[in-house]
């Protein structure tokens, strides 16, 4: 009985231990939200400007037809066909942030075995630890591989790593790129995106009467300032990308490390029930002893 009182108390201890560090990992991961968030407005701020100045060149070129853009970063045709697909995934470098790598993992085995059975062939690029050992672990070959950005995005780095990409699609040797990440939404939740950066598409469905902000005439060879505003579009896109992810993982991780805090919380209370009842019983046998050592004296 002694023996069993001393393991219950050891795994009392262990279990305050952890609980320790999970709380600790939450507090750090909360302060490192707060950074997170704060980087995301501020490059919300520049996306929202990038995106309107670039609408309005689209707009503006969009009133003499599709087949006017001369633009390599654009699709000519909605009916296009793909033969050659590049997916690129961000996960975290680290683990202890629930499904938020499962998540985007699983969506990436998802869109592989989709397009695949369209005879469509894919390739992959990864941003992120997790991600790039899991597929090595399965055998499904990755293209592109950085550790350390997700953790720690630059927007240099982002340019880096997209400029390659694009080089290949403009090259031909892939026809689509769609970028695979976990978003932040909120404190409590993420939201899985899931969408194609290039070839850049253009809604003929939207109105054309505000194209007059920015003036461009035929003259101003408007194609070199699409393309040049075109990439600037999509080397933000991925920097943004890697921002929102590091945002989301850091809300993951609070809430495993919260969940795992509560979990080891409510073990203590189960341990120190079990440890009560071994200590009571322990104490029973004790007098039982003693009372049946008294009667055999008599």
């Amino acid at each position: 009985m002694g023996g069993n009182l001393k393991d219950i108390r050891k795994q009392i201890t262990s279990v305050k231990n952890t609980q320790k560090t999970t709380k600790a990992m939450k507090l750090v991961s909360s302060s490192k939200l707060k950074k997170a968030e704060e980087l995301a407005r501020r490059s919300k701020a520049y996306a929202t400007q990038l995106n309107e100045m670039f609408d309005d060149v689209i707009a503006k070129i969009r009133l003499r037809g599709l087949d006017s853009i001369n633009s390599r970063y654009f699709a000519k045709s909605k009916d296009r066909q793909i033969k050659k697909l590049d997916i690129i995934f961000i996960t975290a470098d680290k683990g202890l942030c629930g499904g938020f790598n499962i998540a985007t993992i699983k969506e990436v085995m998802r869109l592989m075995t989709l397009y695949k059975q369209q005879g469509v062939k894919v390739r992959l690029r990864g941003i992120g630890k997790k991600g790039i050992l899991f597929f090595a672990f399965n055998d499904i070959e990755v293209l592109d591989k950085v550790v350390g950005l997700s953790a720690m995005p630059t927007f240099e780095k982002a340019v880096e790593f997209i400029d390659n990409v694009v080089e290949d699609f403009l090259s031909g040797a892939t026809d689509e790129v769609i970028i695979v990440h976990n978003g932040f939404k909120n404190m409590i939740s993420q939201e899985l995106e899931s969408r194609a950066i290039l070839p850049l598409t253009i809604n003929v469905e939207q109105d054309t009467h505000a194209a007059a902000i920015i003036n461009i005439e035929p003259e101003d060879e408007e194609d070199i300032i699409l393309d040049e505003l075109a990439k600037k579009y999509i080397q933000y896109n991925m920097y943004y990308a890697l921002v929102d992810s590091l945002a989301a993982e850091h809300s993951a991780r609070i809430q495993a490390m919260d969940a795992a805090t509560n979990n080891a919380g409510d073990l203590v209370k189960s341990l120190t029930i079990s440890l009560n009842k071994a200590r009571q019983e322990a104490i029973t046998t004790e007098l039982v002893e003693i009372n049946a050592g008294v009667e055999a004296i008599k």
